[in-house]
């Protein structure tokens, strides 16, 4: 049996329809009964249903959220994070001034995104409000509470290129989608050397778990990294074939509950 299963959430534990398949939350139950750790292993924060899904994963364990940035325990609500400098905060408050895309920033515990004119803009932030289910309550970027941990640049497809283009030196951009929201593009913003990657070694390292008696659980390009890391990487069936090409194992569709195949998997593991 392994020691360390993470698992992303997006087009993984949860499909198009925002549910999590019944079989996979008794495959954790059986998985983390026998000694496993779980980890939910994610671009989103620990705020509303994305912190439910870790507190019924593993309830008394650490969680990697914020893409890497923040290593969260949900049950004493230790965290272990890694902020985003004041001056990378500057540059994206500049580009956000002359480009008008979308901007969110985050703590451990607050998230604020402003309101937008735009309907295009105004429609892209309502509707990643809606999927991580937080209130859309516009304020001031500069209300945020709490230590700045990550920001996110949410955009539609034909922005993209522009978006990622404006990347700059001491910060990492990492892209992800959703299949229950088409049509836009979640890019993470941490500081340089901070992703998931980053984060699942701090965790191993943490439990005293060796990388090789790890998983990563995964469907998107900006999980490859990470699964290269694992000892052992698995894709959903419905994951990227730039994904697939570099995992051992490949399970179901996440709407079959291909989580709980790969948790089987990784009890029958040595």
């Amino acid at each position: 049996m392994l020691g360390l299963v993470c698992i992303d959430i997006d087009g993984t534990l949860i499909g198009q329809q925002k549910q999590v398949h019944p079989r996979v939350w008794q495959q954790a139950q059986k998985a983390r009964d026998a000694g496993m750790h779980l980890a939910i292993c994610t671009g989103r924060p620990a705020l509303s249903v994305t912190r439910g899904y870790a507190e019924q994963l593993n309830p008394q364990g650490w969680h990697i959220f914020q893409s890497g940035a923040s290593l969260y325990h949900v049950g004493t609500g230790e965290s272990r994070s890694h902020p985003l400098s004041q001056q990378a905060l500057n540059v994206l408050l500049d580009l956000y001034r002359e480009q008008g895309w979308v901007l969110e920033l985050y703590s451990d515990h607050d998230y604020v995104v402003e309101s937008f004119s735009d309907p295009v803009a105004d429609r892209q932030a309502r509707c990643h409000a809606e999927l991580i289910d937080v209130p859309y309550l516009p304020r001031p970027l500069d209300s945020l509470e709490g230590n700045l941990v990550r920001a996110q640049w949410v955009v539609p497809d034909a922005q993209m290129p522009a978006l990622m283009a404006s990347a700059f030196e001491g910060v990492l951009y990492s892209s992800a989608t959703s299949p229950s929201v088409p049509d836009s593009n979640f890019v993470s913003v941490t500081q340089a050397g901070v992703d998931k990657c980053s984060a699942i070694r701090e965790l191993a390292e943490l439990l005293g778990v060796p990388l090789a008696q790890t998983m990563m659980i995964g469907d998107g390009q900006n999980d490859i990294r990470a699964m290269e890391l694992v000892g052992h990487s698995v894709a959903m069936q419905n994951g990227d074939p730039r994904l697939k090409a570099v995992c051992k194992y490949e399970v179901g569709h996440v709407d079959a509950g291909g989580v709980a195949e790969a948790l089987d998997l990784a009890m029958s593991l040595a």
